[in-house]
């Protein structure tokens, strides 16, 4: 099984105390069933670059998180699969954020379990795998 880790479960690698159920879990993990989305890429990026200490922090992440998973790309098999989701939730009048639609759409593009502690909105997203490592 592959696991596609949101944003907020990488972020949880570079705390100053990160959620000690969460390390145990990943470190069950095989890191070649570890992978995130480039929308996560492009989150930390963001949160990184309106940071003061930017390069350091970029460094660490890149380091540190990055380059020990594989990243999956969004590309035209994803974007269709987002634009369905999006058109089903806004039918129901259910929204999640646009990067949340794209990660959900690279997780089931490529079959992926999602791992997120945003159960909420997820949980929207008809077929879509999802757990929490962080309770």
């Amino acid at each position: 099984m592959m696991y596609l880790l949101d944003t907020n479960i990488l972020s949880e690698l570079i705390k100053k105390r990160p959620n000690p159920n969460f390390i145990a879990r990943l470190r069950t993990e095989n890191s070649k069933t570890l992978c995130t989305s480039s929308i996560c890429v492009f989150e930390l990026r963001l949160g990184s670059a309106l940071r003061d200490d930017f390069p350091t922090f970029w460094q660490r992440i890149a380091d540190e998180i990055l380059s020990g998973i594989s990243i999956l790309h969004f590309g035209e098999d994803e974007a269709l699969i987002a634009g369905d989701i999006l058109a089903q939730l806004q039918k129901t009048g259910q929204k999640i954020g646009l990067e949340d639609t794209y990660i959900a759409a690279t997780a089931l593009s490529n079959k992926c379990t999602l791992v997120t502690a945003n159960i909420k909105h997820y949980s929207r997203v008809p077929g879509l795998k999802i757990e929490n490592w962080i309770n």
